[in-house]
């Protein structure tokens, strides 16, 4: 089982105690980033494993391999000896660890380490390109048995995360630390028991004053709760969300609360995949049993399906994957999620009689195109891309224009619903995607984002008087039918 280890970042000693005794209950080790203390401060450092009364880590890492320290290696070798020197009988007042750089090479050192049982982590970190040769790397590094070899990279793309995966299984028997740093190597610190790796390291996000230990570390409670890190083991299954930047998705939270409520063996770990082939390379490399699919890959995934529904064939669009026997089958639950979501709110069982304006022309907006022209409703397709928007509103004999003046009175004849399903907005987005329209406060508004609740555009709508949805109900629509086909398929 992986240890959760939570880096201590903090300026002062007492303020990394303070931590530690906040997050206690969430972790079995800690480490101590001396790099981050004030200068003062790094006099007392031998003292912190007695404070802490938990396994600590002893780290100053250098800048070159992603910490602060910059005052030379022979400061940094005095340190860390001071830190070790005086060490008492009871262990549990000696650090547990030291983490040593594989190009550090002090014999005294790492004598006075094992005389007193403090155990060696000897590691490497790559912020440039994967490793050709992780393997032999990784098996040269260690020069004493009891060491842990550990390696921290930074990958271009899932490609170099699925490398990691592969190269786990390939160290089978040996004590590692194997995780990719940034957003792209999230999953690889969440699925830690995955690979067999000692540590998955974590940081307290949200805490005044505190540093990221390291790119893409966890926040440590999130690990803990929102991913059940301890229930993950060798059989638990995974399914994931894939998009990019992958920013904003509250999927996690989610399906891991279902799993967790329902008492199923499962874990669900966002994928951010710049290129969906590489995603499903990681996919194939770890096994994962289904996935959600949001911008930019709903269409782009569909020609990498063997199966899908027929809504899926029609839209050309896909939300949702899974793996059979077979190969992926693609589903879109975007459909029912919108309609279930907008009837609902308006008190209709469907669109006819009903104007509609869709603004965008991607892969949400297929799908809920889709479904406007499947219940009957009239729509007029509004995108900055002329020809796209062309595209999509001849599958369905509808109208389309372009986000200008002629086009906004085109919209005044579609005015009775419109409907923003672009990204734009999202997060701290401060831009409207329709912002050369003025509402009359007769139309009602939805907006798909549901993060931030209220965007640019549909704040604007709200302050003219319209009745305006966010996205909130139609993902909570959309994912109980993700759920269900998820847990279908592990039947």
């Amino acid at each position: 089982m992986s240890k959760i280890c939570l880096c201590l970042t903090a300026k002062t000693i007492a303020q990394d105690l303070e931590i530690l005794e906040k997050y206690r209950s969430y972790i079995d080790i800690v480490e101590l980033r001396v790099d981050h203390l004030l200068s003062d401060e790094q006099f007392y450092v031998r003292k912190f494993p007695s404070l802490a009364g938990i396994p600590v880590i002893l780290t100053i890492r250098r800048k070159e391999d992603g910490g602060l320290f910059s005052r030379g290696e022979s400061a940094r070798i005095v340190m860390l000896s001071n830190a070790l020197a005086y060490a008492e009988a009871d262990r549990r007042n000696n650090f547990a660890y030291i983490d040593l750089e594989e190009d550090l090479d002090v014999p005294s050192l790492e004598e006075a380490a094992r005389a007193f049982g403090t155990r060696i982590i000897r590691s490497f970190h790559s912020f440039d390109r994967n490793d050709e040769n992780l393997f032999n790397h990784l098996v040269s590094l260690k020069r004493v048995g009891d060491e842990i070899v550990k390696a921290a990279v930074l990958p271009n793309s899932l490609d170099d995360v699925a490398y990691i995966f592969n190269t786990a299984k390939k160290l089978k028997d040996t004590e590692k630390i194997l995780l990719c740093m940034g957003d792209a190597g999230v999953c690889t610190r969440i699925l830690a028991n995955k690979i067999d790796s000692y540590i998955t390291y974590t940081s307290v996000k949200n805490e005044a004053g505190l540093a990221l230990a390291a790119p893409g570390q966890t926040d440590t409670k999130e690990l803990a709760e929102l991913y059940h890190f301890r229930k993950i083991k060798n059989d638990t299954a995974v399914f994931g969300i894939t998009g990019y930047p992958l920013k904003v998705t509250s999927s996690p939270l989610f399906h891991n609360n279902a799993y967790n409520t329902e008492n199923i063996n499962a874990v669900y770990v966002p994928f951010p995949a710049k290129d969906i082939k590489s995603f499903f390379n990681l996919a194939d490399t770890i096994g994962l049993k289904g996935a959600s699919v949001t911008v930019p890959h709903k269409e782009s995934v569909v020609q990498f399906l063997t199966g899908m529904t027929d809504d899926v064939r029609k839209i050309g669009a896909c939300n949702t994957i899974l793996r059979t026997s077979s190969g992926w089958h693609g589903f879109n639950t975007d459909t029912l999620g919108f309609s279930g979501s907008l009837l609902s709110f308006i008190g209709q069982k469907d669109f006819r009689w009903t104007k509609v304006t869709v603004v965008g022309a991607g892969g949400a907006s297929r799908a809920i195109v889709y479904e406007l022209w499947r219940l009957k409703a009239k729509v007029l397709i509004v995108n900055r891309n002329g020809p796209r928007a062309m595209q999509l509103a001849e599958t369905y004999k509808f109208d389309w224009c372009t986000p200008d003046e002629e086009g906004c009175r085109r919209i005044k004849k579609y005015s009775d619903i419109i409907i923003q399903t672009t990204p734009v907005g999202m997060e701290d987005d401060p831009n409207d995607p329709l912002a050369v329209y003025r509402f009359s406060g007769n139309e009602i508004v939805m907006d798909i984002i549901y993060k931030p609740e209220r965007t640019p555009f549909l704040t604007r709508a709200a302050a003219a008087g319209c009745r305006v949805l966010n996205g909130a109900d139609m993902f909570l629509r959309q994912a109980r039918l993700q759920h269900e086909i998820f847990t279908g398929g592990m039947k």
